[in-house]
């Protein structure tokens, strides 16, 4: 890798430039990872932000975690039949209830699963 200089005043300025990244949205769990490297693991985000790879782990993380989150609800909603469409227009405040005891659980998962590694 060649680097190029430009002469600013008495200074010499490196021509940097920032290849393509992953245009994809960073949801919550990509910047709880960023964070959690910021924070815990120093090295592996140092290394990701110098080699112009830390905004396409983000976004993998991003990904992964929904389709983690998703994958989650599903099992939960087939195996609790509290959580079927006749039980949540009978009781929807207990139906409420139930679902956010789930998804907070799943999260719970998700992030010891992939946020936290």
């Amino acid at each position: 890798m060649e680097l190029n200089y430009t002469k600013v005043g008495d200074y010499l300025l490196p021509n940097l430039t920032i290849e393509k990244q992953n245009n994809e949205k960073i949801n919550k769990y990509g910047y709880l990872r960023l964070h959690y490297l910021k924070e815990n693991n120093k090295p592996l985000y140092t290394t990701l932000l110098m080699k112009n790879e830390l905004t396409n782990h983000l976004v993998s993380v991003s990904i992964e975690a929904e389709n983690r989150l998703n994958i989650l609800m599903e099992q939960y909603k087939n195996s609790d039949e509290l959580l079927s469409e006749k039980n949540k227009i009978n009781n929807q405040i207990e139906w409420a209830k139930l679902m956010n005891n789930y998804k907070n659980m799943a999260e719970e998962i998700i992030l010891k699963e992939i946020i936290y590694v």
